[in-house]
């Protein structure tokens, strides 16, 4: 359906990729991936003809429709919700804004009436008679409710515009569906939905997302970019990932026989396509599963980083108590009441709430960078804390113009050089790169900071709010095994799913009124009939 030939994109001497040569077809997912800066959304913009190559071009199957997530919140501020999800299609919205504005007319001529007539059947050809109705079910199925269906965009919030965006590109069954980060912003039951809906979606889907759980969800092959070339491989991310790491150990290791690495990796696809089939996805994308082939896969140049969260001491007994908390924000409003849990040792909690304001002001008080409105907070004599905020630009100040190796060492005991650069190599910064100004790092790169700040402290409980954010896959996955392998407590929010449901073994809910506290599993917490009911008894 989309053929690529010849393709080339560079900006100067830094070249991005090359002599792609490429066919997406009918029926298939595929993922774009590749480290930071290798120009994943770019390759999108090419398919979409919003930028062009250095060389190339790209063809479609002629009469096809093409839809694209929006990247600009702010594009429809006036116009009304449900027109902006039917402005999806973009034809059927004009027929029916030329036909409207005739009705309108109270001069309307002869010949503009038999326009309208027509301009009626093309309508009702296009299925614009149930337009309405597929477009108000879109948004209702995402939790956008029907009270503002009619209101101006300007009214929505953001998460809410992300979801009347996403609701746009879905509208109207494109043939092609082009979609970069469709998950930022939205909840763990909107994802859910969102790779239902992909996976039993008959049409091609291009789609670059840093979430892995939504990814294995829902593609059928990976476009990955890497060694300035692009390249499709059939399978999802994990399947992709964990063969890139066995052919980079069986290269490592070239003493191996060549009958051992083939039983190797075929022992390797047969465990992948027997979990495979276990998940929704295998319902509609089987078919592209059961053409897994590990002899094409490579190993990746990109590199991960090294996140070792290792605690000087075991905790004790006495973890942390929390009584009776509560907050309200800057204009009065309550954030949360009633905050009362205990954590036991061993306990990995993921804190979810409605707000990230009242997430992130709980986190404040637990690292005891804010006081309560009322209640207190009790660590255990053994217990060293560290705290990596959702927002950390207060840590990197515009007005100090330090490197990477002062910027470290300010947190450091051991102010020894090469004892700091070789916690920033373990996060990528290595040769000059540990000269840099702080002032100037990308989001990811504050991250990567703040991690290695936390583990200078060799910490026995570390606070984590949305950590992936601004990470990319290669960090988001080393930061899950980290998380996994800690030894100490955790209490941490992420809107990666897979990072939630493989780390934490309880699950504590702030509302303004309470709690919800669960021992299930993140997926069982997410559909359990109890919680729903417990969350609409403490938000009724």
């Amino acid at each position: 359906m989309i053929t690529v030939s010849d393709l080339a994109l560079q900006y100067g001497k830094r070249v991005l990729f090359k002599d792609v040569d490429l066919k997406f077809n009918h029926g298939n997912c595929y993922a774009v991936i590749g480290a930071n800066g290798a120009g994943k959304s770019t390759f999108l913009k090419i398919l979409s003809g919003e930028i062009q190559a250095n060389r190339g071009h790209v063809s479609f199957e002629p009469g096809k429709r093409m839809a694209v997530l929006t990247q600009d919140h702010f594009a429809f501020e006036e116009e009304q919700v449900l027109d902006v999800v039917i402005m999806g299609h973009k034809e059927m919205f004009q027929i029916m804004r030329e036909k409207d504005a005739i009705y309108m007319n109270p001069d309307a001529t002869e010949a503009e009436g038999m326009r309208a007539a027509d301009l009626e059947n093309q309508f009702g050809e296009m299925g614009g008679w149930n337009a309405a109705n597929d477009a108000a079910e879109l948004l209702s199925n995402m939790g956008v409710r029907e009270d503002m269906h009619y209101r101006k965009m300007s009214e929505l919030s953001g998460p809410e515009k992300v979801k009347v965006l996403l609701a746009q590109a879905l509208f109207g069954d494109p043939d092609i569906l082009l979609l970069d980060e469709p998950t930022n912003d939205l909840d763990a039951n909107t994802i859910t939905w969102l790779a239902d809906f992909l996976a039993d979606f008959k049409n091609l889907v291009i789609v670059v997302s840093h979430d892995r759980y939504f990814l294995d969800m829902v593609c059928t092959h990976i476009v990955d970019i890497d060694f300035q070339k692009i390249n499709i491989y059939t399978g999802n991310y994990t399947f992709w990932y964990e063969s890139t790491k066995l052919k980079a150990a069986q290269m490592a290791n070239k003493n191996k026989k060549t009958e051992q690495k083939r039983a190797e990796m075929m022992e390797f696809i047969q465990r992948f396509s027997a979990n495979a089939s276990k998940s929704r996805q295998a319902t509609s994308r089987k078919k592209a599963l059961e053409k897994l082939n590990l002899e094409e896969i490579k190993p990746s140049s990109r590199k991960y980083p090294f996140i070792n969260f290792q605690p000087s001491r075991a905790p004790g007994d006495q973890i942390l108590s929390v009584k009776e908390l509560s907050k309200r924000d800057e204009n009065g409003e309550l954030l949360f009441s009633n905050v009362t849990f205990t954590i036991n040792q061993g306990e990995k909690i993921a804190l979810l709430g409605q707000g990230s304001a009242a997430i992130t002001a709980l986190y404040e008080i637990l690292a005891g960078e804010a006081v309560p409105d009322t209640g207190v907070v009790e660590y255990g004599q053994t217990i060293t804390a560290t705290y990596v905020p959702n927002e950390n630009d207060r840590y990197f100040a515009l007005d100090k113009d330090i490197d990477l190796i002062d910027w470290l060492r300010q947190y450091s005991e051991n102010k020894d050089e090469q004892f700091i650069r070789g916690f920033l190599g373990r996060m990528l910064f290595s040769g000059e790169e540990v000269n840099k100004l702080s002032k100037v790092l990308s989001g990811g790169e504050k991250v990567r900071c703040m991690m290695a700040r936390s583990m200078l402290v060799y910490p026995n409980f570390v606070l984590l709010d949305e950590p992936t954010n601004h990470l990319d896959l290669e960090s988001i996955t080393s930061l899950n095994e980290a998380m996994n392998n800690f030894t100490g407590n955790m209490i941490f929010t992420s809107h990666d799913h897979q990072l939630t449901q493989t780390v934490a073994n309880r699950i504590i809910e702030i509302t303004p009124k309470g709690i919800i506290d669960s021992l299930l599993d993140f997926e069982e917490y997410l559909v359990s009939d109890n919680i729903i009911q417990q969350r609409e008894k403490l938000l009724g």
